[in-house]
């Protein structure tokens, strides 16, 4: 594990205990949560692109266990007009963005696609500073997004860097081109619901989710997005530096 991911990993404390206001935005095209074709994902035996890991392969977590992989799903979009959604554009992660080890190579995940720092979930569009993080240029026609998933939300190494798997909550699984495999796989798990890995907290969690807090959870909402605007800031800092010692 490299120095980012060990110290976003012991920075933890706690899981999350249950609350929802953290549930991110999975619709196509919002907040999809997927890496591209071709991100290498750690396992017991090394890295292995994602669209190559196969059901019942294992993948390392952060937790130090190497969990066995449910069910891959599969995203494929087309590009149908002028321009691509935002929503579907890539995120790219530039190599060493992050840290002098991490990624080891630039990583591209979906703009909901979350990362695991400072103990909780923050998307990659959430990071994006235009420098080391941005969105990718790109001429392509389709983009091909895969995601992993475990029997419980984890956090995987992608290039390196914790990321998590997907977020089973009822029938969100419906959103992969390859669902209907899901479907037919566990059709006692159709109503699955998994416990977030950790808070999933974005620079836009503050407002929208206040009222439904009670008053003893404002405060940690607002140390929540403190945290994200910090984390932000400090990859901002560090794509100036990077840029000047180019």
């Amino acid at each position: 594990m490299g120095s980012f991911a060990a110290a976003v990993f012991s920075s933890s404390g706690a899981q999350a205990k249950g609350r929802k206001w953290w549930k991110k935005d999975t619709k196509p095209g919002g907040g999809t949560m997927c890496f591209l074709r071709g991100t290498a994902i750690m396992t017991p035996t090394g890295e292995v692109c994602v669209e190559d890991l196969q059901i019942g392969d294992r993948v390392k977590t952060v937790r130090g266990e190497a969990l066995a992989v449910k069910w891959i799903g599969r995203h494929v979009y087309k590009k149908t007009g002028p321009s691509w959604n935002e929503g579907v554009i890539p995120i790219r992660i530039s190599q060493h963005a992050l840290d002098h080890q991490t990624p080891h190579r630039d990583l591209y995940l979906s703009p909901g696609h979350a990362l695991f720092m400072g103990g909780v979930l923050v998307r990659a569009k959430d990071l994006v500073n235009g420098l080391s993080i941005a969105p990718a240029l790109t001429d392509r026609d389709m983009f091909e997004y895969f995601h992993v998933v475990l029997d419980t939300h984890e956090v995987i190494l992608a290039e390196g860097v914790p990321a998590e798997t997907f977020l089973v909550e009822t029938h969100n699984y419906e959103e992969f081109t390859n669902f209907v495999e899901y479907a037919r796989l566990y059709p006692a798990g159709k109503g699955q619901v998994m416990k977030p890995f950790a808070p999933i907290v974005g620079r836009d969690s503050g407002r929208e989710h206040l009222k439904a807090l009670l008053p003893q959870g404002v405060r940690r909402a607002f140390q929540m997005r403190e945290l994200v605007e910090n984390i932000h800031e400090r990859l901002a800092a560090r794509a100036v530096q990077l840029m000047r010692h180019s």
